[in-house]
């Protein structure tokens, strides 16, 4: 498998995860979508795992018209193996427009020290229980800068996160004197693990907590055999993650419903 498959295939099996948690998962062919049901366009995701013929018209629009129902914008998305010309114009035709190139990143683990180096004065917590998840929960939702208005809808969907041993997910707190500033999600598939959802409050950013955080949650990756990992970067944190040990390996091109 090459390593773009990777990280597409890591993408898809996390947002089909997402899905089943509270059943919105749809499916027609290649063309998979999901909501989270937080009014975020990059959390609620349509995407095709194939490049699209016109047969597939009629799944778009029926996602189109789920998302519009649940008042809930969306993003779909389409990585190098879902792209040709005609799936853009399909897209197109149906009033979605590009969005933005997202850059795909791997990290090879076995490259990663065995022990930490960073001199940051922060310690690393797993998430265990309830309680626990509940910081993770504050200290995400702060951290992404969503609206207020959204919390009920972020807790509804944080809610549905399993705790559990065999559980997928795992999840990662940055401590600095004890108190939370920094969170993340791994998304453990095969040998392979999805890293998600890492921010920093907005008082403790460029400080090295959100980095220390990402090569942690590599770390435990690898620990429990993990040989890649796999992110999507937005620009702020580019440099983080290529300092953490991450690669560009490709783009994934979202696509939006035109505002009119």
């Amino acid at each position: 498998m090459s390593l773009i498959s990777i990280v597409e295939n890591t993408f898809f099996a996390n947002s089909r995860y997402w899905g089943s948690l509270n059943s919105s998962l749809y499916q027609s062919g290649s063309i998979w979508a999901m909501k989270t049901g937080i009014e975020s366009a990059d959390l609620n995701m349509a995407w095709n795992e194939k490049p699209m013929t016109a047969d597939d018209t009629k799944a778009i629009s029926d996602i189109q018209k789920d998302f519009q129902q649940a008042g809930l914008p969306f993003w779909w998305w389409v990585f190098p193996s879902s792209q040709s010309p005609a799936t853009i114009h399909m897209l197109k035709a149906k009033g979605l427009s590009f969005i933005e190139s997202i850059p795909s990143m791997l990290a090879d683990l076995t490259l990663l020290p065995d022990k930490e180096t960073s001199d940051t004065a922060v310690s690393i917590m797993r998430v265990r229980n309830t309680e626990e998840l509940n910081l993770w929960e504050e200290v995400s939702f702060s951290g992404f800068d969503f609206p207020h208005a959204t919390q009920g809808q972020y807790h509804r969907f944080v809610s549905t996160f399993n705790l559990s041993a065999d559980s997928p997910q795992k999840f990662f707190l940055a401590c600095l004197n004890g108190k939370p500033v920094a969170t993340s999600l791994l998304f453990l598939n095969g040998n392979v693990g999805g890293i998600y959802f890492v921010t920093t409050l907005a008082g403790q950013r460029k400080k090295g907590f959100g980095q220390a955080l990402t090569k942690a949650t590599m770390r435990f990756a690898k620990i429990v055999g993990a040989r890649y990992a796999t992110l999507q970067s937005s620009p702020d944190g580019l440099r983080a993650y290529q300092q953490a040990g991450f690669k560009e390996f490709c783009r994934v091109n979202v696509y939006g419903m035109n505002v009119v």
